[in-house]
């Protein structure tokens, strides 16, 4: 369940308006390709590395895998700053008069929190989310059951004439913007590890968790836009589902809806860097990463988790909501399409379909090049200038430390 739904809902009713429920249909179809490549691939080569592992199968232990899993160590640190800024920004709105620094002070207190919750290992990690995401939905469900009673068709209908119609253009920017919601099912991959029967456990985990998903981000966009007028959905986007069932409850739905959110962001961030520590080790025993990323107190080790929780830090201190938003949905979408595209040099080992891959693969970098360029339009050069930047340094570290290994004597392992 993507801490996207309360982080960057009201950011995407800016871009699509009322539209935005079938912003989150498309991102859902979009993922629903990728989540066949990745149970292909994640039931043939189960393990904790998830992705990375996937981008070292399909395009080998070059160059082209060690940056592509640089960067995705750098776009779940941007999800995982995402996630901690939106739970400051619903804690704060609990905080009568809070002081402007205070989301920010409480996001970067989540780093912390979660980083011990992650030392303790996989077992704590697994007990915490199951915890955290059945309290989530009941909320939910309690929140849309009074929702039902107050929909006003109007509002949406007014919103609606006034478009003339579906912008399908701005749909997709939503969708692009909102990729980022559905991330959680790459993380899925890094237990596959764990799982007793990998082969059946993890498709069925996987298309059954997307399913109930996109059911939910259906739902509470479309309860959203028929219960709260644009305008306010815009100034209120950082909690934007809180003032709505403030709308539906009062005060007392203010407040436990905010209660679902702190929980949900916090859920994803916890999840998020648990995937992170184990992509850090799994490349540091491919020696793409030094030595000591694999060493610790768990199988992530405590390096790649404090190295992780250090850069998620600086992002959450000097990004918006907005920024670390599209920043984190971007990375996603050329992570996501290179394992697509990368599967089709392995699918006769997996066993997958060649025109899905294709398909999963387009429709992926489709979604990146239309978010890219909504980015720049809408002049925000900090956002893609830094992602762009991460990307080129990522491929400029690899290829430097693989020249720093063979100059040392030490062979790329098998």
């Amino acid at each position: 369940m993507g801490a996207g739904l309360y982080t960057l809902l009201g950011l995407a009713s800016t871009i699509a308006g009322v539209w935005v429920p079938l912003a989150f249909a498309v991102g859902g179809i979009v993922a629903a390709f990728s989540v066949y490549s990745y149970s292909k691939l994640g039931a043939r080569f189960p393990g904790g590395g998830g992705a990375g592992e996937f981008l070292v199968r399909c395009f080998g232990n070059g160059v082209v895998a060690a940056g592509l899993n640089l960067f995705q160590f750098a776009g779940w640190i941007i999800a995982i700053a995402l996630y901690a800024v939106g739970f400051g920004s619903y804690a704060a709105a609990l905080i009568p008069a809070a002081p402007s620094w205070t989301s920010k002070a409480i996001g970067l207190a989540l780093v912390v929190i979660i980083v011990v919750v992650n030392l303790f290992g996989s077992a704590l990690v697994s007990r915490s989310e199951l915890f955290v995401i059945v309290i989530e939905l009941a909320i939910l469900a309690v929140v849309l059951g009074f929702a039902l009673g107050s929909l006003d068709p109007a509002v949406f209908a007014t919103a609606a004439s006034s478009t003339g119609g579906v912008d399908w253009l701005n749909v997709l920017f939503a969708a692009g913007l909102l990729f980022v919601t559905f991330e959680g099912f790459g993380v899925v991959t890094n237990s596959s590890g764990d799982m007793r029967h990998p082969a059946q456990q993890l498709p069925r985990s996987m298309y059954t968790a997307l399913t109930i998903v996109v059911i939910v981000y259906v739902a509470v966009s479309a309860v959203s836009v028929m219960v709260m007028p644009l305008p306010e959905m815009a100034k209120d986007q950082g909690h934007v589902l809180a003032e709505v069932a403030r709308t539906v409850m009062g005060p007392a739905g203010f407040v436990l809806l905010s209660v679902a959110a702190l929980l949900a962001t916090a859920s994803a961030a916890n999840a998020t860097l648990y995937g992170d520590a184990n992509l850090s080790y799994m490349m540091a025993r491919d020696e793409e990463l030094p030595r000591g990323f694999a060493r610790g107190v768990w199988r992530g080790g405590k390096v790649g988790l404090f190295v992780a929780a250090g850069v998620t830090m600086a992002f959450v201190a000097l990004f918006p909501l907005d920024a670390v938003g599209q920043m984190a949905s971007l990375a996603f979408l050329i992570v996501y399409g290179s394992v697509n595209l990368g599967h089709l040099r392995v699918r006769k080992q997996t066993g997958a379909n060649a025109v899905l891959l294709i398909i999963a693969a387009v429709l992926c970098f489709g979604l990146f090049a239309l978010l890219l360029a909504h980015t720049i339009v809408q002049g925000q050069l900090g956002t893609w200038t830094t992602l762009l930047g991460v990307f080129a340094l990522s491929f400029v570290t690899a290829i430097l430390y693989r020249r720093r290994r063979r100059h040392t004597g030490r062979p790329a392992p098998d």
